[in-house]
């Protein structure tokens, strides 16, 4: 049998880059922070120093599985975690096409829904998947290698007293207070970003807060019950929303550094008073609507970007 030497060359080449690819693809022992360029929503995928992979939302198309497939080995389909802040569009839908492409290992969500076609059909993918998922509130956290994810929002007692009673939520809010009991589309009369997770990043001395659409209408109720931590970097609520933060909260977090995920709008996102007010405590600003891509990399101790 003869062997080709142009093939052989080939067959050599190919495997060389794969094992370049594969060395450098390894964990390298710090926190990757990346916030997706997904448009108009929110996307961001996570790397801990293990190499571990979390997504927090998927914004409002699949662009999500372009920025996973640049920051991901392409050899690794599996993601750790994932975590939907709260069940609209601009967060949900490209959920759909990373459930459909990649094998998810766990999943945090909420326990209000919606009637739309695509909260549905991520309804759908978990079940059929059979991917494990937990409704988390304040007080409750899960780890990744050594990056602890606090909940600071919802509350447990306000999601129950919250739900629509006219939609048998009586019944619901009980499932919610029972201990090791998780749902899914509850109805609800409250906006559901009112809903959306707020989650404290934990490594080391660096911090990080991701607040999905949680605005002004829940942030007094962060303020009253207290402990929330200063920060690094900031994931600005509602893609720099007139409403999206109280002053009050900001100086509570100090952070240095904030991202705006915002994309092409009608409603005029970010707004000139989230900018000044940003601007005003001079903490610097990114936008992926005019940066693109946002990377920030922590060994725990010092931050860059």
């Amino acid at each position: 049998m003869k062997f080709s030497k142009k093939y052989f060359l080939s067959g050599l080449l190919f495997g060389l880059v794969l094992l370049f690819t594969y060395i450098f693809s390894q964990p390298d022992g710090k926190l990757h922070l990346i916030f997706c360029d997904v448009g108009q929503g929110d996307a961001v995928y996570i790397k801990t120093p293990g190499g571990s992979d979390l997504l927090i939302d998927g914004g409002p198309n699949d662009k999500v599985l372009s920025c996973l497939g640049s920051n991901m080995p392409f050899y690794d389909r599996t993601i750790d975690i994932v975590v939907l802040t709260h069940p609209e569009k601009d967060h949900l839908q490209g959920l759909i096409s990373v459930l459909e492409r990649y094998s998810v290992k766990y999943f945090v969500i909420g326990a209000v829904g919606n009637q739309s076609e695509g909260y549905k059909k991520l309804v759908e993918l978990i079940a059929g998947n059979e991917i494990p998922y937990k409704n988390l509130y304040r007080g409750d956290y899960f780890s990744l290698d050594e990056v602890r994810f606090n909940v600071l929002w919802p509350d447990r007692n306000w999601a129950a007293q919250s739900l629509d009673t006219e939609a048998g939520g009586q019944i619901m809010a009980a499932n919610i207070n029972q201990p090791g009991s998780h749902v899914l589309g509850l109805s609800t009369k409250i906006n559901l970003n009112d809903f959306s997770y707020i989650l404290h990043l934990k490594y080391r001395e660096f911090d990080a807060l991701f607040t999905g659409d949680g605005d002004i209408k829940v942030q007094p109720l962060l303020l009253q019950a207290g402990r929330l931590p200063d920060v690094e970097v900031l994931k600005f609520p509602h893609h720099g929303s007139k409403t999206g933060i109280m002053t009050e909260f900001l100086d509570k977090i100090k952070p240095e550094a904030a991202v705006i995920s915002v994309g092409k709008n009608p409603w005029g996102h970010p707004t000139k008073e989230a900018l000044l007010t940003l601007d005003e405590r001079k903490i610097k600003i990114y936008r992926t609507d005019t940066d693109g891509e946002i990377r920030f990399t922590t060994d725990g101790i010092v931050w860059n970007n």
